[in-house]
């Protein structure tokens, strides 16, 4: 869509905070505003993601029931085969989705056998005319380039919160690494995707942090999930409370103005989320979800709740280049 809007690359904690803090009316509106400029405000983009190999990840991770340092309740499984992963694939094209993402609870890509299977399953998800995503951990620079002459659209690999507060979440590895996977993805040529969760115990400033590293890269993340955390018994934050809906509000908000080009996707959490949050959230600037029931391990809207919704917003399923 048109738009003489510059990106910026450059914003500052202190004025990212003072947006966030704007009187609700108002930075919505400034969302929406902005939002209507770079995108078709009644279009959002249907994504489906699917575990490929589940739980037993040396990761330690506070929020997440794959770690193998939780005791959750998580059945572990070996990576699917190909063929079982593009029959995931071609369900949720039928379905409406137009990119198809696939996790392993990995900490770092490995060289061999089970590498080579990921990325046939990217030519897989490529030839139905799908944009293919993965999120598989850290990656270097020479695996990154062979997911991108596979066809690889997209690499998922989340900030998860602001650099300070980062170390009281995770300790089996530093968020210089998260940033440099990010690097070597986008040097490979491949788009990125990569945000955060809200609701795991951090202050709004450790929120601001995480918007501005994100808004801080140049091009901005071509993708942005912002996730509400789901406590997962079994995990160090199983007890958190819910976070405010309107946290989730003010974080798209916030992310749809520093990066107004990017998708901002409304992503996990939204299983306990009320028909009016979400249509606030897509007020604010988010243009994509998660289809399906599941999000990995964690419960999602089914189909059927999505399309009631969709249907009681008058919103479209956004169809992308190739899909």
């Amino acid at each position: 869509m048109k738009t003489q809007v510059n990106l910026r690359h450059n914003w500052a904690e202190e004025e990212l905070r003072a947006i966030y803090d704007l009187p609700l009316m108002e930075l919505v509106f400034q969302a929406q505003t902005l939002h209507r400029q770079f995108h078709d405000p009644n279009k959002i983009q249907r994504c489906t993601l699917l575990s490929v190999k589940t739980g037993a990840c040396p990761e330690d991770c506070s929020y997440c029931p794959q770690s193998a340092h939780h005791n959750t309740e998580l059945e572990q499984e070996p990576l699917i085969d190909v063929e079982g992963a593009l029959v995931a694939a071609k369900a949720a094209k039928e379905s409406g989705s137009s990119r198809f993402c696939m996790g392993a609870a990995w900490r770092e890509v490995r060289d061999g056998a089970q590498f080579d299977q990921v990325l046939e399953m990217v030519r897989g998800v490529k030839a139905l005319g799908m944009e293919a995503c993965c999120t598989l951990g850290m990656v270097t620079e020479d695996q990154a380039q062979r997911l991108a002459e596979a066809g690889l659209d997209a690499y998922n690999h989340n900030l998860d919160t602001g650099p300070d507060y980062y170390e009281k979440i995770i300790s089996t590895r530093k968020y210089e690494d998260r940033l440099q996977t990010i690097q070597n993805v986008r040097k490979a040529g491949v788009t990125v995707c990569s945000g955060g969760i809200v609701g795991m115990g951090e202050s709004v400033d450790d929120r601001i942090a995480m918007l501005a590293v994100l808004a801080g890269h140049d091009p901005h993340p071509e993708s942005v999930p912002i996730n509400a955390l789901v406590p997962v018994e079994g995990t160090p934050l199983e007890d958190q409370k819910s976070v405010d809906p309107l946290v989730m509000v003010r974080m798209i908000a916030t992310a749809r103005i520093a990066m107004p080009s990017s998708m901002v996707r409304l992503s996990a959490g939204r299983t306990a989320m009320s028909d009016e949050t979400q249509a606030l959230c897509f007020l604010a600037g988010a243009n994509s979800i998660f289809a399906g029931d599941k999000l990995l391990t964690t419960e999602n809207p089914g189909d059927d709740r999505d399309k009631a919704l969709f249907d009681k917003l008058g919103l479209e399923t956004l169809e992308v280049a190739g899909a």
